[in-house]
């Protein structure tokens, strides 16, 4: 049982940080309860929906400029976009790109059971609030939310669709959920850059051999020449604007073709 006071305690942190962040123009900020206490998530939302919910799972970074702007790309494309921040149970909030040797502890504090716990909290939030089931929304995660949202896939029946991009950690690593590929029954979709210095290719391999030995429905693409979080045009020096592109497309083909629009 919870302390009714560690319950108030954590409630009023989150609603301080939730002042301590503007939301961007036409986004806003919510507060979901999970077991471990309220989480925050920001919503962007369309202005005429179609239907479908993507859950925006975040780089190691929180839930910062980049990560919003993900949920407005979505949100104009007729998607109801939810980013939960992940760092909730810590309220470390966001971290700046510089502050990659802060942000590595946090994330790797953040096992399969966390993720699990949060992701249905934002599944729950959609079905009981928005009126949208798991069946008729995407989870998409990058870098660090790349790891999540495969283990979201592994853990979490019944969800529309799962794309990763560049998530490091999904077969090796203290969280690694590669040996779980059998539980996964949503399709999903992988980008990753060949010069990934986190994602080597036998790892890369690895995922590819588990998912097919599930007889999952699944595509993984190897971007050629392309680093880590090569699709962040926040980073320009890791930004590779070719292979992003194609990427995104490829991203938007696989969720209309899964996950179609609706009246």
């Amino acid at each position: 049982m919870t302390d009714q006071t560690d319950q108030t305690d954590q409630t009023e942190q989150a609603e301080q940080a939730d002042q301590a962040v503007t939301a961007r123009p036409g986004g806003e900020w919510l507060t979901v309860g999970t077991a471990d206490g309220p989480m925050r998530v920001y919503a962007a939302r369309p202005a005429t929906g179609t239907g479908r919910a993507v859950v925006v799972l975040q780089e190691a970074f929180g839930v910062n400029d980049h990560i919003q702007d993900i949920a407005h790309r979505y949100a104009r494309r007729g998607w109801l976009a939810l980013a939960p921040d992940l760092f909730h149970r810590t309220g470390t909030g966001t971290l700046a790109y510089t502050q990659h040797a802060e942000a590595m502890p946090l994330i790797g504090a953040i096992g399969p059971d966390a993720v699990l716990t949060d992701v249905r909290a934002v599944l729950a939030h959609l079905a009981e609030a928005e009126g949208v089931a798991a069946d008729r929304t995407a989870v998409h995660g990058f870098c660090f939310g790349g790891r999540a949202a495969f283990t979201a896939a592994t853990g979490i029946p019944g969800l529309g669709a799962v794309v990763v991009f560049y998530g490091p950690g999904i077969a090796a690593g203290p969280h690694a959920v590669v040996d779980r590929a059998g539980s996964i029954d949503a399709p999903v979709l992988l980008h990753v850059g060949s010069a990934d210095p986190t994602i080597p290719a036998e790892q890369v391999t690895a995922i590819d051999r588990a998912l097919a030995a599930a007889g999952a429905d699944f595509e993984s693409h190897v971007y050629d020449g392309a680093g880590h979080a090569f699709a962040c045009d926040a980073r320009p020096q890791l930004y590779v604007e070719d292979r992003a592109l194609l990427a995104w497309l490829r991203t938007h083909a696989f969720l209309d073709r899964h996950l179609p629009a609706t009246p």
